[in-house]
């Protein structure tokens, strides 16, 4: 596993007045998914092993220094395209109503799910790879650990019950697993290439499907 002596990852930036990110900072996020678009691209044809950061970092335009500054080793290079749906979620899960059921959470999810999936066969192609390369692996499951107490704080809100809570905690836990493995399912199912449109339908439904049995839960 390559890393680099930088400290990696970027420094959350500030947000303007109107609470939207600085421009510096919309073109940080522009580089960091250009970045990952090209490491899954080279992973995919070459595997992980064999690709090296000079070559991602070339593949984007940049120094390696510069890729040191954002990410601390090459796997995470695919973080943004695991993270933008992580972030979806958790804004879904933020504006369901309190008292509404898990259908309109899905409702929720389905309107924000298009506008979060970037580049869905890329997204597909990168969970593919996690079956095989145990450092995109660990990318993945960590990026799920991360945001598991997000969505407890998320859920939190819209109940009388502090995140910490264990009834939260396991919502989370649910929620999280759900999700989880829906994209799992559906990337380790579907047949590349496929279209856009219909994968993300096709993506959608197996959330709709993984959400609907943790809600009903373990069968007595």
């Amino acid at each position: 596993m390559e890393r680099s002596t930088a400290e990696g990852g970027a420094t959350p930036g500030r947000v303007g007045r109107t609470g939207r990110p600085r421009l510096t900072e919309r073109r940080k996020a522009a580089t960091r998914l250009e970045i990952a678009l090209e490491a899954v691209r080279l992973f995919k044809a070459r595997g992980v092993a064999r690709a090296s950061a000079e070559e991602i970092a070339d593949a984007a335009g940049i120094s390696v220094r510069t890729l040191w500054r954002y990410f601390p080793t090459k796997e995470s290079c695919v973080l943004p395209l695991l993270t933008a749906g992580i972030e979806a979620v958790a804004g879904a899960l933020r504006t369901w109503p309190a008292g509404e059921g898990v259908d309109a959470l899905l409702d929720h999810l389905e309107g924000v799910a298009a506008g979060a999936v970037i580049d869905l066969s890329t997204l597909l192609d990168l969970v593919r790879l996690t079956r095989t390369e145990p450092g995109l692996r660990a990318v993945w499951m960590q990026a799920h650990d991360d945001a598991e107490p997000v969505f407890a704080a998320a859920l939190a809100a819209r109940s009388d019950e502090p995140a910490e809570s264990l009834h939260i905690r396991v919502q989370a836990a649910m929620v999280n697993a759900a999700l989880r493995a829906a994209v799992e399912h559906h990337a380790w199912q579907a047949t590349p290439p496929e279209e856009s449109d219909a994968g993300l339908a096709q993506l959608i439904d197996a959330i709709r499907t993984a959400l609907l049995t943790a809600a009903r839960g373990i069968p007595g």
